[in-house]
């Protein structure tokens, strides 16, 4: 691993409406190396795609950075995009951070072909690049993307599902970007288009030496890409490490029970896990633990004090009051 693409640091923003606040993001700090992957997994409404539209600073207009910082090294040393005037970050989006949106394969523009989108792309970031020297790069990123240079021409129609997405993933490399984020990269996908797009964007990952944050509610696929792991709830990290000590060693109920919510196809069958409830509303969350209502080790001590957000042992952070033991299962039908 090289430098340190991005830092993170107690990052909080909040939607302002009529009611209050949403605490969409509410403190969550992180870093991310060259050639490193990050996964973050939640359920839906948890905050992950508003991590990265902060990231990115894509935000309506009621978006408000409560605090911390967003240190982005594109190897010209860090800058806090927080502080950065719109224009100048119209310079790093797509160059130094790229997106992968939800339903992506959506986003081309069916009146123009597909290659000429890429292009204009790459034109508008690299002004002194021939549209000849566009089009040779297209072709090549079709190519590591497993399209054929050929289809450079055709429509948005023209394509299946599964080359729209790997056309949309080729314009994300297309201004050579030091991070991409994928949200749902392979959304409305079915399987085995999935399983290779995943797999192809790891291989591109790793042979560009890319810094890669993925962003999903399925923590089998998170667990496919991802080096590190970031359990999401309710607007905070309640749970990170390395995807090998998630899967062995889940110290956070949540963790546990998305981890038991879906079947495996290797060793014994087991009943799966309904964790119950839904997440809280952000406008008004619990004064406690912000999963104690559906958690059914929840203590009074969960539902009075908030819980640090602490290292348990080196590169595994959590924050909860009662850690799992080893081996400890979780029942939430007792709840």
């Amino acid at each position: 691993m090289g430098r340190e693409v991005l830092k993170v640091e107690n990052l909080k923003m909040w939607y302002k409406t009529k009611m209050g606040y949403v605490r969409a993001v509410d403190g969550i700090s992180f870093s991310l190396k060259e050639g490193e992957s990050l996964g973050i997994v939640g359920e839906s409404g948890c905050g992950k795609t508003s991590v990265s539209m902060t990231i990115l600073r894509l935000l309506p207009e009621n978006a408000e950075f409560k605090e911390g910082h967003i240190f982005f090294d594109d190897g010209n040393g860090p800058i806090d995009l927080v502080s950065l005037p719109e224009d100048e970050m119209r310079k790093y989006r797509w160059k130094g951070i790229s997106m992968i949106f939800q339903a992506a394969m959506n986003s081309l523009n069916p009146v123009y072909r597909v290659g000429d989108q890429i292009v204009e792309a790459m034109l508008n970031h690299f002004p002194e690049m021939s549209i000849d020297e566009a089009r040779e790069k297209v072709a090549w990123l079709f190519q590591l993307v497993g399209l054929d240079p050929k289809r450079m021409d055709q429509y948005p129609h023209q394509y299946s599902g599964g080359m729209k997405q790997r056309a949309i993933i080729a314009m994300a490399l297309s201004c050579d970007p030091k991070l991409i984020i994928a949200d749902e990269p392979t959304t409305a996908l079915d399987v085995i288009v999935q399983d290779r797009i995943l797999k192809e964007m790891k291989k591109i990952q790793q042979k560009l030496n890319m810094a890669m944050i993925y962003i999903s509610h399925d923590i089998a696929v998170i667990a496919e890409v991802s080096d590190k792991i970031a359990v999401m709830y309710a607007g905070k990290f309640v749970e990170f490490a390395d995807s090998v000590t998630i899967f062995k060693k889940p110290k956070h109920p949540y963790t546990y029970g998305l981890m038991h919510a879906f079947p495996s196809v290797v060793g014994p069958k087991t009943e799966l896990t309904t964790i119950p409830g839904e997440p809280p509303n952000l406008l008004n969350p619990p004064k406690g633990c912000r999963f104690a209502p559906r958690c059914p080790l929840a203590t009074d001590e969960c539902w009075e004090k908030e819980p640090e957000y602490r290292e348990i042992e080196p590169g595994h952070w959590i924050a909860c009051h009662h850690p799992l033991e080893a081996g400890k299962e979780v029942k939430f039908d007792e709840k």
